[in-house]
């Protein structure tokens, strides 16, 4: 495994605004899977150094901005 990257840079999706495209899948495998629904569960932990432009491709590709990188951990319920 590679050594996580020095921000703690970490992919991030917004679930209200995800529409299960699934572009994300497609773009970063190693990151994502998808619920019986078709919505991204990401992992949490921070991205590796070797995913963190891969991340940010699959941010920009992401047709509703519903995904972001993003240092800050997101709250969790």
């Amino acid at each position: 495994m590679t050594a996580p990257n020095a921000e703690g840079l970490r992919l991030q999706v917004d679930m209200i605004k995800c529409v299960g495209h699934a572009s994300c899948l497609e773009l970063l495998p190693e990151r994502v899977k998808l619920d019986e629904w078709g919505y991204p569960i990401i992992e949490t932990d921070p991205l590796p150094t070797n995913l963190v432009a891969h991340a940010r491709r699959a941010v920009a590709a992401c047709p509703t901005l519903a995904l972001r990188v993003d240092g800050k951990v997101a709250r969790q319920r």
